[in-house]
């Protein structure tokens, strides 16, 4: 009984965000909880420790790492400078955004893409005096949707590769094809919405932007980048080969250690300590064979089933939580591989169904909000559609 209403006022956090009339959030949510299973009883120190996917946080905080120095180095702003550059009409010009966020995101994390991006694009649209909406909500939907391609597109994923044993290489293979039609619907659906912006096919020259680049650590960030890429598809441990990449790039003269420090997002790492202690707590009662018997009834074995369910809970308590919520009973259905698949497309393609889904999306609100604003319906009627579209299409090329 402890267990489970520890794990009901979590998730209750999780789905709030915070706790009214308290300064608890997510974060605090989940270290509170994992706290709570100790002191009650439900499980010892040693077992809450053991119970911490080390590979999912290890591989996310080397990645952080990674990610920081490309940032810091420039290369994101310098690439996507030189991409918007060349778009020369307004619908060429989202097509640009929607590749350029889509592709690094498949590699280098979705929230990165959004910081990156959405000065940039609020300072070009600026510019050529163009309706910055559509290529705002282009940043935060091709950023979700790119994401899903590979293991290091998003933390859910990473979840997903550490907890199926799933191959990077065939992770990419089954997922990142739905994400190139997943860019391609992103393009068509937020045209169709906004045909006014897109249906004059008038020029759109953009005046070349300095952007300041530390070269020897782009360089230096690239080359690490791509060789850890590469270990990746050949089939090396991906934490391991994270973890080292992140090291390398910490040896240097060029970068202080606390600006790299600084990019880390401490708070998510914690917060998935949290949330592992929390599950393996619930995992002691009777709601993951409840959870099971659920499955079975409602045939959450089908793709289909499956993808609609994680959906849905991803948009009330958030997509890391809703991984963690079917980890207890998926490896126990008829095709566990397929099933962690299905369960990482959807909860990733949800990211777009409302403002809420994804933390990219708030990124790009909050970044923008001094320039335009861009509320919860505005989002939604491209948004829902787009989710809709790219699930459908996920949930037919996953068979």
């Amino acid at each position: 009984m402890a267990a489970l209403l520890i794990f009901v006022a979590v998730y209750v956090v999780l789905a709030a965000g915070r706790l009214p009339f308290l300064r608890i959030d997510r974060t605090g949510a989940c270290i509170i909880g994992a706290s709570l299973m100790v002191a009650t009883g439900v499980m010892p120190l040693a077992e809450a420790w053991a119970s911490i996917n080390f590979d999912t946080i290890v591989l996310l905080f080397g990645m952080m790492i990674v990610v920081a120095n490309l940032r810091l180095s420039g290369f994101f702003a310098a690439v996507a400078e030189w991409v918007v550059e060349h778009a020369h009409r307004p619908i060429v010009l989202l097509a640009a955004v929607v590749l350029v966020a889509g592709f690094f995101s498949a590699f280098f994390v979705n929230d990165t893409m959004c910081l990156v991006l959405t000065p940039l694009v609020l300072e070009i649209t600026k510019q050529l005096r163009r309706n910055p909406v559509p290529y705002l909500l282009a940043v935060a939907m091709a950023s979700n949707i790119g994401s899903v391609a590979t293991i290091t597109g998003n933390p859910q994923n990473m979840m997903v590769g550490s907890f199926s044993g799933i191959h990077y290489r065939v992770f990419t293979a089954a997922l990142a094809p739905i994400g190139a039609v997943g860019l391609v619907l992103t393009i068509g659906v937020i045209a169709l919405f906004y045909r006014r912006e897109f249906s004059l096919g008038e020029q759109a020259t953009v005046d070349r932007r300095p952007v300041r680049t530390n070269k020897v650590l782009m360089w230096k960030s690239v080359a690490v980048s791509a060789g850890m890429i590469v270990l990746f598809f050949v089939g090396r441990p991906v934490p391991q080969v994270a973890l080292l990449a992140g090291a390398i790039l910490l040896i240097t003269r060029r970068v202080k250690p606390e600006k790299v420090y600084r990019e880390i997002d401490w708070s998510l790492l914690v917060l998935f300590a949290g949330l592992f202690v929390v599950i393996a707590g619930v995992e002691k009662t009777s709601l993951p064979e409840d959870l099971f018997r659920i499955a079975q009834r409602f045939g959450l074995e089908r793709t289909f089933a499956l993808s609609t369910f994680a959906a849905l809970l991803s948009n009330i308590v958030s997509n890391v939580p809703a991984v963690l919520v079917f980890k207890p009973f998926i490896a126990r259905l008829q095709n566990p591989a397929h099933s962690w698949l299905a369960l990482a497309m959807s909860t990733t393609l949800a990211g777009n169904l409302t403002l809420l889904g994804s933390v990219a999306n708030l990124i790009v609100v909050q970044k923008a909000r001094h320039e335009v604003q861009i509320g919860f319906w505005e989002y939604f009627r491209t948004g829902a559609p787009l989710a809709v579209l790219t699930i459908a299409a996920g949930v037919l090329m996953l068979g």
